[in-house]
């Protein structure tokens, strides 16, 4: 796995590039939604497979996880924090069958971040009134106008960073280990061509980076995420 970034795949006219991280998150894209479309084909009012139980449970549980967080008025926004926890989680888990997760890259985890900031901006404008959504920033006093624009913007910023960093650290810790050890196994073992050192310590770090660090993160991410979008609708 390349510890300097995504490997750029095509270099497309006007300096586009197609990049690992783009061919994983459409290809995942691509799972996601044919494990939803299979899951929720074919519904019945009562139900009678197990798919149909295993459907109903994960939605249930997202609806009272984001009716615990929000409150039962904003449910509607359950659909778009269970497609940001289910991208954001398997975008960090796909590392496990040896795909580069895309959450380790900022641009991905910055543009989530930048979607929930304009939601919360423009929840907060209609709720307020372009008005006293302005005056918002001058309160208590005017000095500190500029502090309360620097604690809007550093909101997503850190949400973005935190996410990326716990990733990227991860995936650069896990390689770097994993080129040593193949080092070092080329030198004690001397006798048998085979990375025995490599079997056994990447496999331990990757399910921690991978996946506990992976889930922390994505369910650290959607719960800021509620928690400011509900802020912006009170």
């Amino acid at each position: 796995m390349n510890i300097q970034g995504p490997e750029i795949y095509y270099r497309l006219p006007g300096g586009i590039h197609i990049t690992e991280t783009i061919v994983n998150m459409w290809i995942l894209m691509a799972v996601i939604t044919a494990v939803c479309a299979y899951l929720g084909h074919g519904l019945k009012d009562k139900p009678d497979s197990r798919r149909q139980v295993i459907a109903e449970f994960i939605v249930s549980k997202l609806y009272n996880m984001v009716s615990e967080v929000m409150g039962k008025k904003n449910l509607n926004f359950a659909p778009y924090i269970g497609t940001l926890i289910t991208l954001s989680a398997f975008g960090s888990l796909c590392a496990l069958i040896g795909m580069r997760p895309i959450t380790a890259d900022l641009s991905v985890t910055l543009a989530w971040a930048i979607v929930t900031f304009v939601m919360v901006q423009t929840f907060r404008i209609k709720k307020r009134g372009i008005g006293k959504y302005l005056k918002s920033f001058f309160e208590p006093t005017p000095v500190i106008a500029p502090l309360n624009i620097i604690s809007e913007i550093a909101n997503p910023v850190s949400m973005a960073f935190r996410h990326f960093g716990n990733i990227a650290s991860g995936v650069v810790i896990t390689s770097l280990i994993y080129m040593a050890l193949a080092g070092l196994s080329s030198m004690v073992i001397k006798i048998i061509p085979i990375p025995v050192l490599q079997l056994g310590i990447p496999a331990f770090l990757s399910i921690y980076f991978d996946l506990f660090t992976g889930v922390l993160q994505a369910y650290i991410f959607c719960m800021l995420t509620m928690v400011f979008v509900a802020g912006a609708t009170e």
